[in-house]
């Protein structure tokens, strides 16, 4: 049976969600497009579902979230066992709803990456100290490259930031003001146009031409790049069934040897395998964890 969370789909009253089913594993997913995720999350259900009878599981269900908040009330009230997402979200969830980081994720073969900031080349800015009285943009608020990082990494070195009206409106002389440009892309483009002054993405991003033309990079320079860190977490509430919990790790640390998991995980956001949290990487999320805590303080 699936359990959608967004009742403009149609699909079945979110009520389903609430059957208190020790049986029944539910994966959620924090989506502004709810039926291409379902696509996505469905096939890897259906391959670790079978795998964990032995700890009572038999069903499968994906519960959908339109925002962070709204997932963080579904694991406080248990009615998702198992979350996948960006680590900036995964240590947003940890703290509001006392989720538990359970393995990072490998997408791409890629398990970590970098934020970057960038300008162009005849802007006269050759540090984050340079943006004072300068212009930045960002993704959206979510984001962990192009928002919870960079902002983190701002702030740490003392520079006051103020939220601009739009790209004409300019900050005080000592803060760095900010922007949200929805896509990388934008964030490209809107540095290329000198509509703001500086930009932020992840290095992934920066390296791919779709999100940074080509055309544009010749023209930008890198001033800064942040500490690595994971790309992507998979959580689970923090009252789940201790059992479930280390036979849903061994599921899926395990999928990355069996060709039956090949295609489930390749339509799950291009995984190619899970890992275990060693301590350098507890402290890189604990150390995002921090950080975004600082920005919910100083900036939200």
């Amino acid at each position: 049976m699936l359990a959608i969370g967004l009742l403009c789909l149609g699909l079945v009253p979110v009520a389903a969600a609430d059957d208190d089913n020790g049986h029944v594993l539910v994966l959620g997913r924090i989506s502004d497009n709810p039926q291409a995720h379902y696509e996505q999350l469905k096939p890897l259900l259906d391959y670790v579902v079978p795998r964990m009878r032995d700890v009572g599981i038999t069903e499968g269900r994906i519960l959908m979230a339109r925002t962070a908040q709204q997932m963080a009330s579904y694991l406080r009230r248990g009615r998702v066992d198992w979350v996948t997402e960006t680590a900036g979200t995964a240590m947003l969830l940890e703290q509001q709803a006392h989720a538990r980081a359970l393995l990072l994720t490998e997408r791409d073969g890629v398990s970590h990456y970098h934020s970057v900031f960038f300008v162009r080349r005849d802007s006269g800015i050759d540090s984050l100290d340079d943006l004072r009285g300068r212009s930045i943009a960002f993704q959206n608020i979510s984001s962990t490259s192009a928002y919870f990082v960079p902002v983190t990494e701002l702030l740490e070195r003392g520079l006051p930031m103020e939220i601009l009206l739009s790209p004409m409106d300019r900050p005080a002389a000592g803060s760095v003001g900010y922007l949200f440009a929805r896509s990388e892309l934008n964030i490209s483009t809107w540095v290329d146009k000198r509509l703001v002054d500086a930009g932020v993405m992840s290095s992934l991003d920066w390296d791919n031409p779709q999100r940074m033309p080509p055309s544009y990079r010749r023209d930008m320079k890198l001033i800064h790049a942040s500490g690595e860190y994971p790309r992507a977490v998979e959580m689970v509430r923090g009252d789940l069934d201790e059992r479930v919990r280390e036979r849903l790790q061994q599921v899926l640390i395990e999928a990355a040897d069996d060709p039956d998991a090949r295609e489930p995980l390749l339509r799950f956001f291009k995984t190619t395998r899970f890992l275990p949290i060693d301590a350098e990487n507890r402290q890189a999320l604990d150390n995002l964890r921090k950080g975004i805590r600082r920005v919910g303080a100083e900036i939200e």
